[in-house]
């Protein structure tokens, strides 16, 4: 359900467009919410992928852990599939704890990226 890539062509020969985007939050701490959910920039090497055709998946197994996210609207709820959700170092921490709680279909690979996330101002799940 998880993957990375080592670059963008091989993304592309994965699969294209279609996935969800689990990538780390690179403004520094203290910047705006307001600015770190307007200013995404989409395909980074480093982000977790998770194919389109494992939503229905990923929404059963992680969509409970995955709420309180931070909207491109500055709202809060549980993940949007199709937009911008945002979770800040506090709510990183929580998702981990879930994680490590629930054990999840293919936690060890998402609690790994997460690990890494702590070095970052949170992370971004972007939808299609």
């Amino acid at each position: 359900m998880f993957y990375r890539f080592w670059d963008q062509d091989e993304r592309r020969a994965f699969g294209g467009g279609d996935f969800y985007e689990l990538q780390f939050c690179r403004l520094p701490a203290g910047t705006p919410v307001k600015r770190i959910v307007d200013r995404v920039e989409f395909w980074h090497d480093d982000s977790l992928y998770i194919p389109g055709d494992d939503t229905a998946l990923f929404d059963r197994e992680y969509g409970a852990i995955f709420t309180g996210g931070t909207y491109r609207n500055l709202q809060t709820g549980p993940w949007d599939e199709y937009g911008i959700n945002y979770y800040d170092p506090a709510l990183t921490e929580r998702i981990i704890a879930d994680i490590l709680e629930k054990k999840p279909a293919e936690h060890e690979t998402l609690l790994k990226w997460l690990y890494e996330a702590r070095g970052y101002n949170g992370f971004y799940l972007l939808g299609v």
